[in-house]
């Protein structure tokens, strides 16, 4: 079922734009691409700040960011790129980065990151499986969000823990929501009212700043509202 999707959403020809900021990369990651049907780069940027024009010009399918830029790092340079482009999506290249960056690249937007030593193997199975819709993290597709992050976090250094002015109810319904709970269960476990539990959610949406489920749990996940299961 996986190699169909994939198959079907590379029918058409993926536009990138390359951002890093050596040429022998730029280089050596066109060729690659080229080499293949199904690609083609229609821009490319040596810094951050020109990743996000290029980006935002040109509305690429996908954006390689290499994460260590000059100007304006990879990270600063996504941020502005989700604000201005989230249509895009984007493929982080490094050489090395510790699982902690990870969740947070991909709390602001990543679809994946793929390891520069690991580009002639990776590259454009990795492209594909972004573009088709799923992430690719630790070399390998991902279809589940929330999970991956539990097993990033089991591997991440525990930083101090801020509850962003969460109550300790506030917190439970947080755990439920990441769990995957509907309000529904949510009510049933804490013996409350739907009602009530719409009113935690919105006063969490609140305090955290995210306006969906799906944001709450990666936001709880990335600043350690949960403990990893």
């Amino acid at each position: 079922m996986g190699s169909r999707k994939l198959t079907a959403q590379t029918e058409r020809t993926i536009r990138i734009v390359l951002a890093d900021d050596h040429p022998v990369v730029r280089i050596g990651v066109r060729n690659m691409l080229t080499a293949e049907d199904g690609f083609e780069v229609i821009g490319e940027a040596a810094d951050g700040d020109e990743a996000i024009t290029a980006t935002l010009e040109l509305a690429p399918d996908i954006l390689l960011l290499d994460v260590q830029m000059p100007r304006l790092p990879g990270l600063e340079a996504m941020r502005a790129i989700m604000n201005g482009q989230p249509t895009c999506k984007i493929l982080l290249l490094t050489s090395t980065i510790t699982p902690q960056q990870i969740i947070e690249a991909l709390h602001i937007g990543a679809r994946g990151i793929v390891l520069k030593d690991a580009l002639a193997g990776h590259l454009q199975t990795a492209i594909r499986t972004v573009y088709a819709g799923d992430y690719w993290i630790g070399g390998k597709r991902v279809v589940n969000l929330v999970s991956a992050l539990h097993d990033l976090m089991q591997q991440a250094a525990v930083p101090q823990r801020k509850t962003y002015g969460l109550t300790p109810r506030e917190l439970e319904v947080v755990g439920c929501i990441v769990e995957g709970c509907s309000n529904r269960d949510i009510a049933k476990q804490f013996s409350l009212s739907e009602e009530t539990v719409k009113r935690h959610l919105s006063n969490i949406f609140d305090k955290t700043g995210v306006s969906t489920r799906l944001e709450l749990a990666l936001f709880a996940i990335a600043h350690q509202l949960v403990a990893p299961s």
